[in-house]
């Protein structure tokens, strides 16, 4: 059989390929765009974004890959939806995009791969969940470190009891306001470029005049479009503290927090430091900071018998043997994962669950939703975590969603 009849790598037929798109390819979306093109099995058809900028980088990239004019590009996702030769899409929108572009696709009919955290307010996040349940999407949230060795096993030894029971968790986010669009310096409102669509870029968010600095990248520091850097790391560091303590279903009860905010008429508003307590049933007290000395970048679990550290740079243990305590088969295994994209292409073959469904990125972002409100509020935030709804508070209620400007809907 002649390798043009089974696949491009002579494997995989065109039949058998999962069609996708990526919704925003401009810094992250740019990110999806070069793993999947890595993945046999996945084949791209089309780009979205609007910025004809991004639009056209990342055209080049997958036609140079496959050396075809194949990929289509769009501005308005709902075109990209309407395909019904497109298997999956992936999203890498702001956050005040997630929920309207994540709950479209689940009702298109399409399988996603969503950036974290999961939405911009809890209420949001809520119904990304439910749209994916009902339309039996397969999803997969941006939360990667769950694919990573390190983290595997950090989670598979404090699972196992390797420290011993687990009385507090430090998870250490960075902080301050990062320059990741260079463009600090353009902290100015002007007429945005002619190659961007600034009216659908703002969508359910409030109306306001375009800022360069408040738009690619450092949206994610205007509360308006994203949550800080609490909300930007909240699905890496603590949904690993989650995963590690077997909280993937539950939340905490109670949550208080304090932050150091720009002044009132700021065009970032952000919190540039903040500390959050979050206390879960049984007693077990999760830290989540960034900007305060001595809680260490990365997860922390210290439970009575030893502590275990993971980052992105190492894991580390004390005591130190903990760390060749060999897993046995009679114990909870977690499974290796054979990359986070690929596990989601192999998933939408399969129709598997996911490391990250939207049920557990509901739950790794919960601390950051409720510590945000805590903050803002000045209280502390009494929580169900069964019924997930805050108790005895109407106006720190009220913080759990926003009015989306007219005419987006959810």
């Amino acid at each position: 059989m002649k390798a043009s009849a089974l696949g491009l790598n002579g494997s995989i037929p065109p039949s058998d390929r999962v069609a996708i798109a990526t919704v925003g390819v401009g810094w992250m979306g740019g990110d999806h765009v070069k793993e999947f093109l890595k993945i046999p099995a996945a084949r791209y058809v089309a780009v979205c974004d609007v910025d004809d900028e991004h639009l056209s980088e990342a055209k080049y990239r997958i036609d140079t890959k496959y050396g075809d004019q194949g990929c289509a590009t769009y501005h308005a996702l709902e075109e990209v939806f309407s395909r019904r030769d497109i298997d999956a899409v992936t999203l890498a929108l702001p956050d005040h995009w997630h929920a309207l572009a994540a709950v479209q696709a689940a009702r298109a009919g399409k399988d996603i791969y969503g950036e974290k955290p999961l939405a911009h307010n809890f209420h949001e996040g809520r119904a990304i969940r439910e749209a994916v349940h009902r339309y039996q999407r397969v999803w997969q949230t941006g939360s990667w470190q769950r694919s990573r060795e390190n983290f595997r096993r950090a989670v598979e030894l404090v699972r196992n009891g390797r420290i011993g029971k687990v009385r507090r968790v430090e998870v250490g986010l960075p902080a301050g306001h990062t320059d990741f669009a260079k463009t600090k310096e353009l902290m100015k409102f002007t007429d945005p470029p002619a190659t961007l669509n600034y009216d659908r870029w703002l969508g359910p968010a409030p109306e306001a005049p375009y800022c360069p600095a408040r738009v690619h990248k450092n949206w994610r520091w205007n509360l308006a479009y994203g949550g800080g850097q609490l909300m930007d790391w909240i699905g890496h560091h603590a949904d690993i503290a989650h995963w590690g303590l077997g909280y993937d279903s539950t939340g905490p009860v109670e949550v208080e927090g304090t932050g150091v905010y720009p002044p009132r008429e700021a065009l970032y508003n952000t919190a540039t430091k903040y500390y959050v307590t979050a206390t879960y049933a049984g007693g077990v007290i999760m830290i989540i900071a960034g900007g305060y000395p001595g809680i260490r970048s990365g997860t922390k679990w210290i439970g009575d018998e030893g502590w275990i550290w993971v980052d992105r740079g190492g894991l580390e243990a004390e005591p130190a043997n903990i760390l060749t305590s060999v897993i046995q088969p009679n114990e909870i295994q977690i499974p290796k994962s054979p990359g986070h994209y690929q596990q989601f292409i192999d998933c939408v073959k399969s129709r598997g669950a996911t490391h990250t469904p939207s049920e557990v990125a509901v739950r790794s972002a919960t601390p950051g939703w409720l510590g945000q409100i805590a903050m803002l509020t000045g209280r502390k935030i009494k929580w169900d975590p069964v019924k997930e709804e805050i108790v005895g508070d109407a106006e720190a209620s009220k913080l759990l969603s926003r009015e989306m400007r007219w005419p987006w809907r959810l």
